[in-house]
């Protein structure tokens, strides 16, 4: 029973990304990137509108509320250090900003996206 659980979560998440990466075509943006790894961390999208490059950590939940509360300093730790790698390999990275970003996902809601979400920690 907990595996047909996990993989519920893990088609939700992955919906919930593609309706993410969809709304930041809308809006604009060239996704780079799903699902990123390096190491320990991992980005659900990264992507670019003109000289940002945003790491973007997509949550779904039953509210809002709750899918901000979701993002752990933990998890973001994580999400820095792989977008931090990924920045780093762009070719003109030395002109572009990298920013973190939250996309809010609840059922009958417009995504909420939160630009410049976090800070990294110092």
């Amino acid at each position: 029973m907990e595996r047909n659980k996990r993989q519920r979560h893990q088609r939700s998440g992955r919906r919930a990304e593609a309706m993410a990466a969809l709304w930041l075509q809308i809006k604009g943006y060239t996704i780079l990137a799903r699902n990123f790894r390096h190491g320990s961390g991992e980005v659900d999208l990264l992507a670019r509108r003109g000289r940002v490059l945003a790491a973007v950590e997509v949550k779904w939940r039953p509210d809002q509320d709750q899918a901000a509360a979701a993002v752990s300093p933990r998890q973001k730790y994580r999400i820095q250090r792989a977008a931090s790698v990924f920045w780093a390999q762009l070719p003109d990275h030395d002109r572009v900003a990298l920013r973190f970003d939250a996309l809010l996902l609840a059922p009958w809601r417009l995504p909420h996206h939160i630009r410049d979400a976090w800070r990294p920690e110092l």
